[in-house]
């Protein structure tokens, strides 16, 4: 097996386990802010040691980047805390799918960030997008747990194409798990004064299965894929990693079909279907903009 084949087989694992993180969702007895704290200590630790093995340099190059890593892990925060929440109130298939709605998201607001303009073909992403978001809302109204899912998940897929444009432009030089590593070392002093109260408690919420638990998603679900995404970008396109990341919807709710037993309704499929097929034509179509721009360029 060569080095491109190991590779794929460990982007492959890396959205495996990065679709498996909201199966955390409904496994721990936790709210989706105690989650994200929980989630964020280990996930740091590990994220740092691979920096420091790996022989790069655990300082970033100026001070304003601090403060950039800071206001990324803010949004990192919040986005985490609503992805938990999205599946906590509604279901992982609906939340996750709800997420992946972040693409076309991020199409949509690049004009703000990039000199680029809309073309039709987004706004068709973007109304295929609706419509599969539409097929999955059960009752336009907040009364109702599975469309406050939507919304909640939709809000974190804004939060992800946010978190993911500022990087882009302001902390892309950094690797990925020394930039994810400092964004996740600013969200436990960010959720620590709005933990539970009983989170630290020997006697509450968090027992030793639940402590394992926080432990394992922190670890194997969040370090673990993120270190795995540095390794097979060293013989993988960007667009390759980018396709194989939208298999992630797909993992997770066979995940929860399996291990949670859940049963998503024929309309959450088909509007799964209609939001992923519009995130893997954007993944495709950005792509080729960004190809044919360094080819005008050189």
């Amino acid at each position: 097996m060569d080095d491109v084949q190991k590779s794929l087989l460990n982007l492959h694992l890396t959205v495996m386990l990065l679709g498996g993180t909201a199966l955390f969702s409904k496994l721990i007895p936790l709210s989706a802010l105690d989650i994200t704290f929980g989630r964020s200590l280990p996930a740091c630790l590990l994220l740092f040691a691979f920096v420091k093995l790996s022989g790069e340099s655990m300082r970033l190059n100026h001070v304003k980047d601090y403060f950039i890593a800071m206001g990324l892990g803010i949004i990192m925060a919040v986005h985490w805390v609503t992805y938990f929440a999205a599946m906590q109130y509604s279901s992982v298939s609906v939340g996750i799918i709800a997420l992946f709605t972040f693409p076309v998201i991020t199409v949509l607001l690049e004009p703000l960030f990039e000199k680029i303009r809309l073309v039709w073909q987004d706004l068709v992403s973007a109304i295929v997008v609706l419509i599969g978001i539409y097929m999955i809302v059960p009752d336009v109204s907040l009364d109702n747990d599975i469309t406050l899912g939507v919304v909640i998940g939709v809000f974190s897929a804004f939060l992800y194409a946010m978190r993911n444009l500022l990087h882009r432009q302001y902390f892309c030089h950094y690797s990925g798990a020394k930039a994810m590593g400092y964004q996740i070392a600013i969200i436990c002093p960010c959720l620590v004064l709005f933990v539970s109260s009983d989170f630290f408690t020997p006697a509450g919420a968090l027992d030793i299965q639940t402590a394992i638990l926080l432990l394992l998603l922190g670890t194997v679900f969040t370090a673990l894929p993120h270190a795995l995404v540095a390794t097979a970008l060293k013989h993988l396109r960007a667009k390759t990693f980018s396709l194989v990341a939208c298999m992630q919807p797909f993992y997770g709710v066979v995940f929860a079909i399996v291990m949670l037993g859940e049963s998503p309704t024929w309309q959450t499929l088909v509007g799964g279907v209609l939001v992923i097929c519009a995130a893997i034509y954007e993944t495709v179509n950005t792509h080729r903009q960004h190809r044919k721009a360094k080819a005008c360029s050189s």
